[in-house]
């Protein structure tokens, strides 16, 4: 069976010598080049969504590819596909590259410029473990696809639309229905998720922030498992501190959780920093909530205008959400699905502050009345987005919403807003 070898490469000339020694391999079948990372993380995606089988033995990834820089992109490669075996090319052959390249998952590294021989005894050796993973693992979707657990970050149009006691409630409907659920704060200067629980911790976000790889046991030390069961990771106490969590930190963060837990959301506020983007970046879902008056909605117009222009998700990837809604109201949502232009949620949360005022200066908003409106609109909310599974069948109940991403649907830009 011939080796599937894809490269990943930015530079046009680069393209047409790779492709062409690898064209020239024994038993090497050269699939079509991706030009970023971020076609690269789609394609693989893609391929493991149709069928396991058809992943490539070998990526082969340049030095220079963007916007991803390539030691990130091989450790998330690594992550999200196991038995795919990588190969990074570069013109610095030091030990201390090799040392980092294999420390982000790498399998193997050819210097620049490029020998045939090097590059043949390179790949066959990647590809025979490859195909030895495989073997050892089995072909069942579940064990290679790598795909991890659900994904989902919640920004407000403005501060004080409710992001917060959304993320809450959607992580608890999710921990709930049986789901190994994490719940992070990624508002990072004002973060107050730790407030509406009634949390004292030690630990928070920013404790992972310098660690280059973050082992399980490390994730469980800066984890605070609520009463719950939801597995907390909190901001900072120290607001000036939220800026020690790089937009690069943030990346490696959601990766790691989104390989432990089956749920994962993120509360990620209202002011866009490069930690925050890159989390709406990556997530599967990405709510954005408002209320309906004019203020909040324009601020969502400008909010989804701008994950566009960023690169950071296209407003059709984005569902916005409506919370204190009454039927008195101006604004209702089709008006708001109109002026933003990207997807709405059904499910909108009704306006009922005397419901929620005890439980939330009590700091025990995890125990809102089951027959509260506003819990159950958010219970739903989680159930119209697949988070909850059906007591009968023990399947997600909801599927994809109209801003959610296709499996595979990827778009990446470092932005350091």
């Amino acid at each position: 069976m011939p080796t599937r070898i894809l490269p990943a490469v930015g530079d046009a000339d680069a393209v047409r010598s790779i492709t062409t020694l690898l064209s020239q391999l024994p038993d090497a079948e050269p699939l079509p080049p991706v030009g970023d990372s971020t076609q690269l993380v789609d394609t693989l995606a893609r391929l493991a969504a149709e069928s396991v089988d058809d992943l490539p033995e070998v990526v082969v990834v340049h030095e220079r590819i963007g916007p991803v820089p390539a030691l990130e992109l091989i450790r998330e490669v690594a992550l999200r596909f196991p038995a795919v075996g990588v190969i990074l090319i570069t013109s610095d052959a030091s030990p201390t590259l090799f040392q980092a390249a294999m420390d982000s998952g790498a399998r193997g590294l050819v210097a620049l410029p490029l020998s045939y021989e090097e590059l043949v005894s390179r790949v066959q050796s990647v590809a025979q473990w490859s195909v030895g993973v495989r073997r050892h693992l089995g072909h069942g979707g579940e064990v290679l696809t790598g795909t991890g657990g659900r994904v989902m970050t919640v920004s407000g149009a403005k501060g004080g639309v409710g992001a917060t006691l959304t993320a809450i409630h959607l992580a608890l409907a999710a921990q709930a229905s049986g789901h190994s659920t994490a719940l992070v704060d990624m508002d990072l200067q004002a973060g107050d998720i730790a407030s509406y629980l009634d949390v004292r911790f030690r630990r928070s976000v920013v404790d992972l922030a310098a660690i280059t790889d973050i082992s399980p046991r490390v994730l469980a030390d800066a984890v605070f498992r609520h009463d719950t069961g939801l597995a907390l990771l909190l901001a900072p106490g120290e607001g000036e501190r939220g800026e020690e969590v790089t937009d690069r930190a943030a990346r490696q963060l959601v990766s790691v959780l989104r390989t432990r837990y089956e749920v994962v959301v993120l509360d990620c506020g209202a002011q866009l920093s490069g930690a925050g983007a890159a989390a709406v970046e990556m997530a599967d879902t990405a709510l954005l909530l408002t209320t309906p008056d004019v203020v909040a909605v324009r601020a969502a117009k400008r909010t989804v205008r701008m994950w566009d222009r960023l690169q950071i998700r296209k407003a059709e990837e984005t569902t916005v959400v409506v919370n204190r809604l009454s039927r008195t109201t101006d604004i209702q949502p089709p008006l708001v699905r109109k002026i933003t232009g990207a997807g709405l949620a059904d499910t909108a949360i009704p306006a009922n502050f005397k419901e929620l005022q005890g439980a939330v200066d009590a700091g025990r908003i995890h125990e809102l009345d089951d027959k509260s409106t506003v819990r159950q609109a958010l219970w739903g909310l989680a159930g119209e987005l697949g988070i909850v599974k059906s007591p009968a069948t023990g399947r997600k109940s909801g599927g994809r919403l109209l801003g959610d991403r296709k499996p595979g649907s990827r778009r990446r830009k470092e932005a350091g807003a």
